[in-house]
This record gives C-alpha cells, sequence and structure tokens, in this order.
C-alpha cells in the first residue's frame, strides 16, 4: 500500500510538473509573439516617417509661396500712395486671401 501512496505521488509530481512545464511554455511563446508584433509595428511606423517628412517638405514650399505673395501684396497695399494704386492693390490682397484662406 505505501509503494502505491509514493508511485502515485511521483506520477502526481510528473503530471504537475509536465503540466507547468507546457504551461509555461506557452506563454513564453506568446510572449515572443507580442514582442514581434510590437518591432513589426514599430517598423511600420519607421517607414512611415520618410513619407511624412516629404509630405511636410512639399507643404512647406506651399507655405513658403503663401506668406511670400500675401507678404508682397500687403506690402505693395501699405505703400500705394494714390487711390487708384491702392485700389488695385487691395483686390490684389483679397484676392490673395481669398485663393490661400
Amino acid at each position: 500500500m505505501f509503494l502505491i501512496v509514493i508511485i502515485a505521488l511521483i506520477v502526481l509530481i510528473a503530471f504537475i510538473f509536465i503540466y507547468y512545464f507546457n504551461k509555461f511554455a506557452t506563454l513564453s511563446n506568446r510572449i515572443d509573439n507580442s514582442l514581434s508584433q510590437i518591432d513589426v509595428q514599430l517598423r511600420k511606423r519607421g517607414d512611415l516617417v520618410p513619407n511624412l517628412m516629404e509630405t511636410v517638405k512639399g507643404y512647406a514650399k506651399h507655405e513658403k509661396k503663401i506668406i511670400t505673395e500675401v507678404t508682397n501684396a500687403r506690402k505693395a497695399l501699405v505703400s500705394a500712395g494714390t487711390l487708384p494704386e491702392r485700389m488695385k492693390a487691395g483686390s490684389q490682397f483679397t484676392i490673395c486671401f481669398k485663393i490661400y484662406f
């Protein structure tokens, strides 16, 4: 009887060991999978940065053009001396604002 109890305990301990070993292996695989998914997402984000930089550069050129035109129109409006010059500069300034803003 004592021998059966000892064998049953050894078998029980072996099953518990196998169960927890498999559980730890599964959890380790899940962790590795999660970390690889994070790496994939970070790589995707990194690949998008050059596209974003090109977009920003293109928009900066557009903004520079807008600021230059608005500044020139304002300068013409402020420096206009006669009424016809002011009217012409004012209409250019208004057109510039309607186009860009």
